[in-house]
């Protein structure tokens, strides 16, 4: 197969003809190539958002909800052929992708459109001569994907943008690029103009090109650190609002009176779904010295017994492989850093070749026990199913410790006293926070970090003041007084 970049509502052939090919991560397989977005291209693409801007904007908001709306149908109705899609490109197991990666998606487009008729502005008695506000759409917006969760990212971004009366040229991770390009096909499908969401393929240079042109409003890009730092650097040449969701190192914090059963849960869901790699996973797990011996049973236990891997679109497989031979040996990389300075190996540890998927880049679910705050897994984003856990005595301690981080993505912590848990999350320095619960993102909820982690938010109602641009309008109904 050979996925073209989709412009102006269609799929759009290069004129280099260079392409790059997508490995399934599961197999090590070549599964389709990509065309590249070269020079033509990308001019196509500025051109078909410009166009689309004016048509998409000076449509009502009722008019957009309705047809975003058909879209979240569509999407629905497609869901198992999207999720496949999602299994193949990323090696996530079926078992999520089918569950949460459209749905979510469908979620955030839902949302979106319907609040796109509750976009209003304000306005007030001067005494005679009044002003009055409008929010304005800022006009075309660069998405940049990522690669852990294609599909949802795409619908993320998309969703305010377009339901503001944005246009979007939204570059795909060059490893996930297909979900990107079914959704733009949905759009289409669905009555959404052509150029009002427009796919180009690339790598790290389209990224850039995109967050310099002058022509582009607003860029909203998730990703690790090192390339946000680049993507604002660049923004800033045109003074672009930009939104960033960054990378993270969040703590699960457990407390003594937890419910241990489901905090063991939560640690499992927050290190080894999607094989780890998100970007709020709380792979720092601070449990209380009290507990501590009894969690770790019941966590490795567990982790032997219910984790099964294997070929990712197997119903059965709830543990899929990392997305390339690349980082399979940085995530190994770590572990062994890990034991050589000095944390003990408690699960896991390996490369994994399971006989429905031998040639898949797997890694173990990983536990390291007797870590310290100053080893290379506890400051650094690994992105991958290895979990450190911490010992703590004293919540005051807990708290600075959790804190002690460049990153302030995400948090969470498990106690049945309803004092401490308040008490406790205020004072963590992460922009989205658990109590007895992890992971958990619904379309109402805005997220996004703290510190390094990030800027600005995605989702919520919030979301929409980002996307839009606000106009102040005076009115003058009394003479002009002028001592001209």
């Amino acid at each position: 197969m050979l996925l073209k970049n989709f412009v102006d509502g269609q799929a759009l052939s290069n004129t280099s003809g260079k392409t790059f090919p997508v490995i399934n991560p599961a197999t090590g397989q070549v599964i389709y190539q990509v065309e590249v977005a070269d020079d033509s291209v990308k001019q196509a693409a500025i051109d078909s958002a410009r166009r689309g801007f004016k048509i998409w904007s000076t449509k009502s908001s009722m008019e957009r909800s309705r047809i975003l709306l058909k879209a979240v149908e569509l999407l629905r109705q497609r869901n198992d052929e999207l999720a496949k899609i999602e299994v193949l490109d990323t090696g996530k197991p079926w078992q999520e992708a089918s569950v949460v990666d459209v749905v979510t998606g469908a979620d955030a487009i839902e949302f979106f459109a319907g609040l796109a008729p509750s976009i209003e502005g304000d306005q007030q008695d001067l005494g005679g001569d009044f002003y009055y506000t409008r929010r304005e759409p800022v006009g075309i917006c660069a998405g940049i994907g990522a690669w852990n969760y294609p599909l949802q990212i795409a619908c993320w971004k998309s969703a305010p943008a377009l339901a503001c009366g944005n246009s979007m040229i939204f570059k795909a991770s060059e490893e996930t690029p297909h979900g990107a390009v079914k959704l733009a096909q949905i759009f289409s499908e669905a009555g959404v103009p052509a150029g009002v969401f427009n796919v180009i393929h690339g790598d790290g240079e389209l990224g850039e090109w995109l967050t310099r042109h002058h022509d582009i409003a607003k860029v909203s890009f998730t990703g690790e650190v090192d390339t946000g730092r680049k993507v604002m650097a660049a923004a800033a040449g045109t003074l672009k609002q930009v939104t960033m969701e960054l990378g993270g190192k969040s703590p699960l914090i457990i407390f003594a009176d937890a419910d241990l059963d489901e905090a063991v849960s939560a640690a499992m869901l927050a290190n080894f779904y999607t094989q780890g790699e998100i970007c709020t996973n709380g792979t720092r797990v601070f449990v209380h010295d009290d507990i501590r011996q009894e969690f770790l049973q019941r966590l490795i236990t567990r982790t032997k017994k219910n984790i099964v891997v294997g070929d990712p679109l197997n119903p059965n497989t709830n543990f899929g492989a990392l997305i390339s031979a690349k980082h399979q040996q940085l995530v190994l990389g770590y572990i062994e850093t890990a034991k050589q300075q000095g944390a003990t190996l408690a699960c896991g540890g390996s490369a994994l070749k399971p006989q429905s998927a031998e040639n898949g880049y797997f890694v173990e679910p990983t536990i390291f026990t007797d870590c310290h705050d100053d080893m290379d897994i506890i400051r650094e984003e690994i992105f991958g199913p290895v979990m450190s856990v911490l010992s703590f005595t004293d919540e005051a301690e807990v708290i600075r410790r959790a804190n002690d981080t460049h990153f302030g993505l995400a948090a969470g912590i498990f106690t049945l006293d309803i004092r401490r848990a308040h008490r406790v999350i205020h004072q963590l320095q992460a922009g989205i926070c658990w109590i007895n619960a992890y992971g958990n993102s619904p379309a109402q909820m805005p997220v996004g970090g703290y510190k390094m982690s990030g800027i600005g938010r995605e989702n919520g109602a919030e979301t929409l003041l980002q996307y839009t641009q606000i106009k102040s309008v005076y009115v003058g109904l009394n003479k002009i007084e002028s001592p001209y």
